[in-house]
């Protein structure tokens, strides 16, 4: 397996969705539906790169965002926002929360991968 990666998403058809095409591109892949989920798996390891949504039940993925790059354990690993949000307003609010990178859905399944690659690149 390759470098590992958590995907955090409240719906069960895009964690199936986004952990599939993650893993056909070589990565090992973890998921988490809320961002308490997600915190006890990274009280756990460190994965390479967290990909998140940013409409999460109770802690919402910018709140996330927030505390991970607030922290020095996770400050250097990249945060994708994969979201429904979709305007340039709602980027900057990822990117101001502290997301490297900013992906709308619907998903462009074959870029994704490509996308990663270059974020995870970007932030050796």
């Amino acid at each position: 397996m390759g470098q590992r990666v958590l995907v955090v998403d409240d719906n069960p058809a895009n964690l199936k969705l986004l952990r599939a095409i993650l893993r056909l591109a070589g990565y090992d892949v973890t998921t988490a539906r809320d961002a308490e989920e997600a915190q006890v798996l990274l009280d756990q390891d460190v994965p390479r790169a967290i990909l998140l949504d940013l409409q999460l039940p109770g802690v919402d993925g910018f709140t996330l965002a927030r505390r991970l790059k607030a922290h020095d354990r996770f400050r250097a690993v990249p945060l994708m926002a994969v979201t429904a949000y979709a305007g340039d307003a709602d980027e900057r609010r990822a990117r101001d929360a502290g997301c490297d990178d900013f992906v709308a859905k619907p998903i462009d399944t074959r870029a994704l991968p490509e996308r990663l690659a270059r974020l995870l690149e970007r932030s050796q």
